[in-house]
């Protein structure tokens, strides 16, 4: 028996075997198809930049072009290189509007010249993620890192990339490590990247290239005056999942939600294309030295935290599984978790801090995020703020990696700079109160029994998914409560089975095995 709930490491071990045996056929599959997102990810780490004046980006309407004559399934990298050298265009922006404007013709070369200029196009953009992921370890050595643990991570949204700049810059001197620009509502579902700087979103911010640039300067100059390095965050989901990623990793963001079934499940995105741009956006995700956010904490807002408590260890399991054989390492792993059981059942503390102690153990070298009440908030700003409290409490006694910080307005409305103020004391006070009860904290008979408890119905519901496969325990509302069949959602017409012809050297190149 290991660690403070002196779990078995024979279960242990074999949750992770089952996991890994239930996650195995989702990886093939990932293997043997594309997306219209994935080789649009391509194709920007390639250089292609821009939008046309409807402002739906060129790359898009290069990829459309290509599907229309020759289909998806042979990549469109080498057909679009192949037009490219053959009629003599001067870049692949050039290359798109006249595809758009209906005066190129693609096919499936059969040389190899357009396949060399190809990956070297790709490899200059992998070598400038390399670059990006060089300088952050310049500026932390330079900077420094946070002293406590967990870091303190708080969200900016007002829509307008410009108000969110200073708001973010003045979080991070009240004491946040993290800056989150929460995405706006809805961009999960564009199956397109917005281009430029944008100052109107909806409940959050766009996710856009320049939007990337602006605020990873602005905390850079923050950083220096502050005297440790400022991470910023934002979101990798949704149907352009690894166009985000590469957009990321090319501006030096750090950290990415990236998590492998939030988009099927809360955006009725199809489950392959999900699964598909999920392995791609990791792998360079991967390669940039980004960290990862998983989204279990979604499960609790709709299923009961304590019912479907093993849920999220199980999602947590798979998420592990599908993150390293993308080639993430461990410490990249924010696994997710949340403060989420009605504080009005009896003990909700101790099974909160036995569910919380539980994900520390099963993932010990992992910077867990650990995610605040939202379900339970009520508008009662004085009951949320103790409530947030709790949570503070809870993760200082459990040892949490990366603590989102909980607004006592929690559903009530967007932050105001004083509630995040209100909110950034409460953590700093908990921290310095008790930063380091972790060390005495010996957890009873109650919190070893229920989190042994959680573990095993985990490991039940592994042998179930093994059993009936994971698109079909997904299709059945295992997660969340949401069914989700594999042959239903947004984005199934972006999907192609690969073809024997297909080629597309990115994931080779990213994963430093280049042909």
């Amino acid at each position: 028996m290991t660690g403070k709930l002196a779990l078995d490491p024979a279960v242990i071990a074999h949750a992770r075997t089952l996991a890994a045996a239930a996650g195995r056929p989702v990886v093939d599959l990932a293997r043997t198809h594309t997306t219209v997102a994935v080789e649009r990810a391509t194709l920007r780490l390639a250089g292609i930049e821009g939008a046309d004046p409807d402002g739906i980006p060129w790359v898009n309407r290069l990829v459309d072009a290509v599907v229309a004559d020759i289909g998806l399934g042979h990549g469109v990298l080498q057909p679009v290189y192949d037009a490219l050298l053959r009629d003599g265009h001067a870049d692949l922006t050039l290359l798109a509007q006249k595809a758009a404007a209906g005066s190129v013709h693609f096919a499936v070369p059969a040389g190899k010249a357009s396949r060399r200029s190809a990956a070297a196009a790709v490899k200059k953009g992998v070598a400038r993620i390399d670059r990006r992921r060089r300088e952050r370890d310049r500026l932390i050595a330079r900077h420094g890192d946070p002293q406590q643990r967990p870091w303190i991570y708080l969200i900016v949204a007002t829509g307008d990339i410009y108000e969110d700049i200073p708001q973010a810059q003045a979080a991070a001197r009240a004491g946040a490590d993290v800056i989150a620009v929460i995405r706006s509502t809805g961009q999960s579902l564009l199956d397109y990247v917005p281009e430029g700087a944008t100052r109107e979103g909806f409940a959050g911010t766009y996710a856009t290239q320049e939007n990337f640039r602006l605020m990873r300067a602005a905390l850079d100059e923050t950083s220096r005056e502050v005297g440790r390095y400022v991470r910023l965050t934002n979101y990798a989901s949704g149907l352009c999942m690894p166009e985000i990623a590469a957009l990321a990793g090319l501006e030096r963001l750090d950290m990415m939600l990236n998590d492998s079934m939030y988009g099927i499940l809360f955006r009725d995105i199809n489950p392959i294309r999900t699964f598909v741009d999920q392995r791609f956006s990791r792998q360079i995700h991967a390669r940039a030295g980004i960290v990862i956010n998983t989204g279990e904490d979604n499960y609790l807002t709709t299923a009961d935290a304590v019912d479907a408590a093993h849920t999220v260890t199980v999602s947590q399991l798979l998420n592990e599984y599908f993150a390293h054989e993308a080639g993430l390492a461990t410490w990249q792993l924010g696994l997710g978790h949340a403060f989420e059981i009605n504080p009005d059942l009896p003990e909700s503390f101790r099974l909160e801090l036995a569910h919380a102690l539980l994900a520390r153990e099963l993932f010990p070298g992992a910077p867990l995020k650990w995610m605040p009440p939202t379900r339970h908030m009520t508008g009662d700003v004085f009951r949320g703020n103790l409530l947030d409290g709790f949570f503070n409490l809870a993760g200082a006694l459990t040892g949490q990696g990366i603590l989102l910080v909980g607004m006592m307005t929690e559903a009530v409305v967007t932050p105001w700079l004083s509630d995040r103020d209100i909110a950034l004391q409460n953590v700093r006070y908990v921290l310095r109160a008790a930063g380091n009860l972790h060390e005495d904290f010996t957890p009873g008979t109650f919190i070893r029994t229920r989190a042994a408890l959680v573990l095993h119905e985990a490991v039940e519901l592994l042998e179930h998914i093994g059993q009936r496969g994971l698109l079909q325990a997904i299709a059945d509302g295992t997660f969340g409560i949401m069914r989700r069949p594999a042959d239903r959602g947004k984005g199934l017409d972006g999907v192609a089975r690969r073809e024997d012809t297909y080629w597309n050297p990115a994931e080779q190149l990213l994963t430093g095995a280049a042909s």
